[in-house]
């Protein structure tokens, strides 16, 4: 298996040293070149190297994404690393992917969403979550942050699998076949706009479908790592507003990096939203405030800065 994460470092001339002090040249884990968390990555690197000072540069790196960053930043592989809060939340305890293993990490700060789109056709009877029973149902790929979501969303509604008819496709294939009529309901945890999501509404007029409000209480109660985001009408041109689960995405960095380091790289990121917004669509969407609301404690260095 090729190893991504030193292909990259080589190609870009990333020094070995493994402890953040001991360079000046910080490491940003993010994933593949394709996907939102890269251009991210890049945009932060960009800001860095303007503003954090002269003895401070970053350098995106490509991995294999969320689940694999926390791993890397733990183990030195790269200084900081762009995950989702829920992860974050597992990496800490050890559990979920990381069962066994908890890692001594902490929050540099919040970055854009990715939510759990639920879209029918508009004219669909289907109105709640609860509604997709004994549907057609395209679920994203297998063993993706979709099902990750499913898990923890079907048995407070009493649900499992079996209780759907469901395709394991791509999310482009799935909205797909949401449009030709092949599946009653297509799902994706995605940033938003999600290009797939984007043609299937180019395709006809779509619907982003919620919770009962109880089950979302509930939901939200056993899942401290979930939030709720408001999805408006000129998005993918629906009727209505959407209120919809997700999850921020978010800094994570080791607990032992030097205060000082990680209170200047907040401040270049984060003083300068206005600019990181310009450069990055998904940048867009970051609210700093959720920075003080993530599922792991901010860093002293990140608490100073937001405290401000």
């Amino acid at each position: 298996m090729i190893n991504y994460l030193k292909v990259f470092t080589l190609a870009a001339g990333v020094a070995a040293s493994a402890g953040i002090a001991s360079s000046e040249e910080y490491r940003i884990g993010t994933a593949s070149v394709g996907g939102a968390f890269f251009p991210i990555g890049q945009s932060i690197s960009n800001l860095v190297n303007k503003y954090a000072g002269d003895d401070i540069s970053m350098v995106p790196v490509v991995t294999q994404g969320s689940v694999q960053n926390p791993r890397l930043v733990a183990n030195n592989e790269v200084e900081l690393a762009i995950t989702s809060s829920d992860l974050a939340a597992a990496a800490v305890a050890g559990t979920g992917p990381y069962d066994g293993s908890a890692m001594d990490l902490k929050a540099l700060g919040a970055l854009h969403p990715s939510i759990l789109h639920m879209v029918v056709p508009a004219g669909s009877d289907i109105q709640t979550f609860a509604d997709l029973r004994g549907k057609r149902v395209a679920v994203g790929p297998a063993g993706g942050g979709t099902l990750g979501f499913l898990n923890n969303i079907m048995p407070i509604h009493d649900m499992t699998l079996e209780d759907i008819t469901p395709s394991f496709l791509s999310y482009g294939d799935g909205f797909s076949q949401l449009s030709d009529g092949n599946v009653d309901a297509a799902l994706a945890l995605s940033g938003y706009p999600a290009a797939a999501v984007m043609q299937a509404a180019a395709s006809g007029k779509l619907r982003l479908i919620g919770f009962e409000p109880a089950m979302l209480e509930t939901i939200l109660s056993e899942n401290p790592a979930y939030s709720t985001f408001e999805v408006a009408p000129d998005v993918y041109g629906t009727d209505d507003a959407a209120t919809v689960l997700g999850v921020t995405n978010m800094l994570v960095v080791s607990a032992d990096t030097d205060s000082d380091v990680i209170a200047r790289i907040t401040a270049a990121i984060y003083d300068h939203i206005d600019e990181f917004a310009a450069e990055n669509a998904n940048a867009k969407q970051i609210d700093p405030a959720r920075s003080l609301k993530l599922s792991i404690p901010l860093h002293d260095g990140a608490q100073q800065y937001f405290d401000q």
